[in-house]
C-alpha cells in the first residue's frame, strides 16, 4: 500500500514543478525493468551508484548497456553479486535500510516496497513478519534492484508514481519454495485492488519484486495521467519474446495538469425496486472485492411512489467493465449509468499490528490512524475484549515505535 509521506521531498527538496512516473506495464515488471526504464529515460547512472552507496552493503556491481526488446530499443540492466545463497531476514534488511545513508524520499520509497514483500510473505507462510526468511528477494541483486529504482526516481525528482494494469504471464516457475505457478502467489497477493491481466505468455512477465515496487509505490492505477511529458524510458526483460517487446515503460512529466484536476474515476449507478436488504449488502461486498474503491446504498422513492435503492460505486476507469458486470449480475438489474468524476485520495498506508498475538490491520494517513473494523471485531470475538479495547490497543501498538522521542531533561 502506497505510503502517506513517500511524495514528500527528500533532501533534494521541494520540486519547482511536480514531477510524475507512469509505468507502462503492457509486458510485466521486474526489479531490474523498473530501473532500466528509470534510467533510460534519464536517470542518471552515477548518481543513482552514489545513493546506493550509502547503503555500505560491499559486494554488487551495476551495470547498464543498450539493446533491443522487440525493435525497441531499451536499457539493459545487470547486477553483478559476489554473494551467492544468502537468505536474508526481513528485519535486518528494514534494519539496513534504516539506517542507510540515503536520502529521506528514497529511505520511506524502499522501505515501504520491502514492508509490502514481508507482509505478503508473512501472510503466505503463516508467521510473523520479523520472522519473515527473503529468497529470491533478499538477495543483493534483489536489494539493489529495489532501492536502486527508488533511487532513480529521487535522482528525476519524481513526486509521484502512476501504474498501468499490469500484464502477467503464464506456467510454473522454479523458486526456493519449488515449483509455483504463473503469477507467483506473493505476486497476486501483492496487487491485490490493483488492474492486471493474463497472457498466453509461458513466462513470468511481473515479478514479486516487480509487483511490490508497483504497489507500493503507486499513487494511482489506469491510464497514463494528464502531464507535460518530458522523457520515456523502456526497462529491457531478459528474454526477446516473438509477439510483443519485453519492455517496462516509463513515462515521465510535469503534473500541473493532472494535480489540478485529479484522478479520474467512474461513479457506477443502478436503481432497484426489488432487491432484499440481504442481497443489497452482499452486492456492496462483491463490488468492493471486484475493485471498487467504494460502494454505497441509497434509500430513494421512484415513480409512483415505490420505495427503491440506489446501488453505486466508485472505480478506476480500467476496472468499470468488470466491476459493472458484477453490478448488473448481483442486482438483476437491465442497466447503469456511468458518470465521469474527478477525485482527491488523501495517500495512506496499510500497516499491521498484533493485539494478543491476532494481525490487526491498520490504514495510516497523516495526522490520522484508522484501524480495520473486522480485523478487530475478530479479536475481540477471540479473546473476549470489548471491541473498543481492541482498537485502542492496535493504535498503541502502532504508536508506540512511532513516538517522538522525549528530550533528555536539562
Amino acid at each position: 500500500m502506497h505510503d502517506p509521506d513517500l511524495n514528500r521531498p527528500g533532501a533534494a527538496g521541494e520540486a519547482a514543478v511536480p514531477a510524475v512516473a507512469w509505468f507502462n506495464c503492457f509486458c510485466g515488471v521486474a526489479g531490474d525493468m523498473a530501473l532500466g526504464a528509470l534510467l533510460d529515460a534519464g536517470a542518471e547512472v552515477d548518481a543513482v551508484r552514489d545513493i546506493l552507496d550509502g547503503l555500505a552493503l560491499p559486494g554488487w556491481e551495476l551495470q547498464v548497456s543498450p539493446t533491443l526488446r522487440g525493435g525497441i530499443a531499451a536499457s539493459d540492466v545487470t547486477v553483478k553479486v559476489s554473494e551467492s545463497g544468502v537468505v536474508r531476514t526481513a528485519s535486518h534488511i528494514l534494519g539496513l535500510i534504516g539506517d542507510a545513508e540515503l536520502p529521506e524520499r528514497v529511505r520511506r520509497r524502499s522501505l515501504a516496497v520491502f514492508r509490502a514483500l514481508a507482509n505478503v510473505e508473512a501472510k503466505l507462510h503463516g508467521r510473523p513478519v520479523e520472522q519473515v526468511h527473503f529468497h529470491e528477494v533478499g538477495g543483493l541483486d534483489a536489494i539493489v534492484d529495489i532501492v536502486g529504482t527508488c533511487a532513480a526516481l529521487e535522482a528525476l525528482d519524481v513526486v509521484e508514481v502512476h501504474v498501468s494494469p499490469i500484464a502477467q504471464g503464464q506456467g510454473m516457475i522454479r523458486t526456493a519454495h519449488g515449483h509455483l505457478p504463473i503469477p507467483a502467489p506473493a505476486t497476486v497477493e501483492l496487487l491485490q485492488g490493483a488492474p492486471t491481466f493474463g497472457t498466453d505468455v509461458s513466462l513470468e512477465l511481473t515479478t514479486p519484486t516487480g509487483a511490490a515496487l508497483m504497489a507500493a509505490l503507486a499513487s494511482g492505477f489506469g491510464a497514463m495521467p494528464s502531464m507535460t511529458v518530458s522523457s520515456v524510458g523502456y526497462g529491457a526483460g531478459d528474454r526477446e519474446l516473438q509477439d510483443r517487446p519485453n519492455v517496462t515503460q516509463v513515462v515521465i512529466g510535469t503534473a500541473e495538469a493532472a494535480l489540478h484536476l485529479g484522478q479520474e474515476v467512474q461513479l457506477l449507478e443502478t436503481n432497484v425496486d426489488d432487491v432484499t436488504g440481504e442481497t443489497l449488502a452482499y452486492t456492496t461486498q462483491a463490488l468492493l472485492q471486484a475493485g471498487a474503491h467504494d460502494a454505497w446504498i441509497t434509500p430513494v422513492v421512484m415513480k409512483k411512489g415505490r420505495p427503491a435503492h440506489v446501488v453505486s460505486a466508485l472505480v478506476d476507469p480500467a476496472l468499470a467493465a468488470g466491476v459493472a458486470d458484477v453490478m448488473l449480475t448481483e442486482t438483476g438489474s437491465l442497466g447503469i449509468r456511468a458518470t465521469t468524476l474527478q477525485r482527491w485520495p488523501r495517500s495512506r498506508e496499510q500497516v499491521e499490528v498484533h493485539v494478543d498475538g491476532l494481525r490487526v490491520r491498520l490504514k495510516v494517513a497523516p495526522g490520522r490512524v484508522k484501524v480495520e473494523h473486522d480485523d478487530a471485531a475478530a479479536v475481540a470475538a477471540a479473546t473476549g475484549r470489548p471491541l473498543r479495547e481492541v482498537v485502542e490497543l492496535a493504535v498503541e501498538a502502532w504508536q508506540r515505535p512511532h513516538a517522538a522521542p522525549v528530550p533528555p531533561a536539562e
